[in-house]
């Protein structure tokens, strides 16, 4: 079974475009060093829940839109063969990566799958 990488985070409206930008480089990135799938979503259907929630989670602003994203690896071992790789891709170079969203309330982590269907 695959190994994913998944990742929550909101991104201001106005910087959608931008973000989407980045995305289709990232994507690129990670497909090119061996990452098995790439997919970024955006949320439609998330009400901001009472106690928890996605918007709750990345805490996002009435001017923000909550992302949902997550690569797949052949393996955990390969996953961190990979993004040693991407780190270190000059296209990830530069801090206009840091101005699109606020990487401090993005969540993030590594999940080892135990059922597909």
């Amino acid at each position: 079974m695959p190994y994913v990488d998944g990742f929550i985070l909101a991104v201001p409206k106005a910087n959608l475009e931008r973000y989407k930008d980045m995305a289709r480089v990232a994507g690129a990135v990670w497909m090119e060093s061996g990452a098995l799938s790439y997919v970024e979503c955006l949320a439609d259907d998330v009400p901001y829940g009472e106690l928890t929630s996605f918007p709750r989670a990345v805490q996002a602003k009435e001017d923000e839109i909550v992302i949902f994203s997550w690569i797949t690896y052949e393996s955990r071992a390969r996953r961190d063969e990979i993004n040693a790789r991407v780190m270190k891709d000059e296209r990830f170079s530069g801090n206009e990566w840091t101005q699109v969203f606020d990487g401090k309330r993005m969540i993030f982590g590594g999940f080892e799958p135990f059922l597909t269907l």
